[in-house]
């Protein structure tokens, strides 16, 4: 579990491509800076941790490029102590990011092998969510909502039903929408029934999949 002088250099390179690319939010900026991305991932892929790619990891399934983690972090303008939802934990890369922004976060994964994975190593690195659960991600967590603001960290075919209900008024959600390609996809929820919805570029994620328990 080393994080020495070198790394953080990589992360301050990182930071100044995030900036170059458009992202402003000084606390997503903040977070990526502070955090060893390089214990998220198989330690194969050490020497490449901080460029700003996609790796995979257990079960199949990928940590998102740097980029993508601050875009849609940036996108949910998240205030200290926001309460989040995450679809999704992964490697635990982008739950990191949120905690460190000030967000209490809670967190569904559907993969047990990453659940378990990401439920040892986040508090060894200091970093605790409200709450992690292994679950099915298309029905969210109703018992904990109404939250500030929802992202959603692989591509789904459409929103699904149970994260609009969940979701503040005021409050936003962030998703990857389609197949093969999504549409990054930002929604606000001006009332009880209406939603604003704005999309913004292409992107490709790995499928968020439904009721696999």
């Amino acid at each position: 579990m080393k994080d020495t002088a070198k790394h953080q250099g990589r992360r301050n390179q990182l930071v100044s491509i995030l900036q170059e690319k458009g992202i402003t939010d000084k606390n997503v900026l903040e977070a990526i800076k502070k955090i060893p991305r390089h214990l998220f991932l198989d330690s194969s892929f050490e020497e490449y941790a901080y460029q700003d790619l996609a790796f995979p990891i257990a079960a199949e399934q990928t940590i998102s490029q740097p980029y993508t983690v601050a875009f849609q972090s940036q996108l949910l303008e998240i205030q200290k102590e926001h309460k989040i939802l995450e679809i999704g934990t992964g490697s635990g890369y982008q739950t990191a990011v949120l905690c460190l922004m000030g967000a209490k976060v809670y967190s569904v994964e559907r993969q047990n092998e990453l659940f378990k994975k990401t439920s040892s190593l986040l508090p060894k690195l200091g970093i605790r969510p409200k709450h992690l659960t292994f679950g099915d991600g298309y029905k969210g967590l109703p018992g904990f909502a109404p939250f500030d603001s929802i992202i959603v960290t692989a591509g789904a075919p459409f929103i699904p039903q149970p994260l609009m209900a969940q979701l503040k008024i005021g409050g936003r959600l962030v998703i990857p929408l389609g197949e093969e390609v999504q549409i990054m996809t930002l929604l606000i929820r001006k009332n009880e029934t209406q939603f604003e919805r704005h999309e913004l570029g292409e992107c490709k994620f790995v499928p968020l999949l439904e009721d696999k328990n």
